[in-house]
């Protein structure tokens, strides 16, 4: 495959799960080939291997016969999401601090500080800028666990984290200072090499937003 048609492939990818994970295509929707082609100039054959993808990644439902739907959601999915994301991202947390050197620590801080001054705005009222706070939401989060030494763990957590959020963005709703307070414990826990107290934060902090989803979601 040339360079150019990986490059277009990767692009569909990236633009299509963005837009399931924010919602621009809904839970339940068919994604009809001819439709995808004009909306994301891409050929028939990279949106099939792109769906496909997505599918094996769980973003997308692929019916034998039917084509392909952007994946349901339910309470129960989410919460096995929850479930798996505390497992996953507690065990990379804890050998990420035994294991993180003064460049884990510096991008650390940079990336609590940068998620501390979007979250300080969104407290002042100013939700304008959703995508960029979820966005360095989830840099915070991979930078506290970027030091666990194991890519498979990385990945397969990352694939975790944006079902997560996509559930996140459905209901769209901020846990304000509490959610602050948290991100705080835990950043000061991982630098203070205290993996205890940092796990412990995070699994609260995890089981707190998975309660307000499903009581945001309750409401739809």
């Amino acid at each position: 495959m040339s360079h150019s048609a990986t490059t277009v492939g990767s692009n569909t990818y990236d633009r299509i799960k963005h837009d399931i994970i924010f919602g621009d295509l809904e839970p339940g929707a068919k994604l009809k080939l001819d439709g995808l082609r004009d909306r994301y100039s891409a050929s028939v054959s990279t949106l099939r291997e792109t769906l496909n993808r997505l599918a094996s990644e769980g973003f997308v439902q692929a019916a034998e016969q039917r084509g392909f739907f952007v994946r349901p959601v339910s309470a129960g999915d989410l919460t096995e999401i929850a479930k798996l994301r505390i497992l996953l991202e507690c065990s990379a947390l804890e050998t990420s601090i035994e294991c993180g050197d003064a460049d884990w620590e510096g991008n650390l801080v940079a990336a609590h500080h940068k998620l501390h001054l979007i979250e300080q705005k969104m407290l002042d009222g100013d939700t304008s800028q959703k995508e960029l706070w979820k966005r360095y939401d989830g840099e915070f989060h991979q930078a506290l666990i970027r030091a666990c030494n194991s890519q498979n763990l990385l990945s397969l957590h990352a694939t975790i984290f944006d079902k997560y959020l996509r559930y996140q963005m459905l209901v769209f709703t901020s846990r304000g200072q509490e959610a602050v307070e948290e991100h705080k414990t835990m950043f000061d826990a991982a630098l203070a090499r205290d993996p205890v107290k940092a796990k412990a934060a995070l699994e609260t902090h995890i089981r707190l937003g998975l309660e307000h989803t499903l009581a945001a979601m309750s409401e739809l």
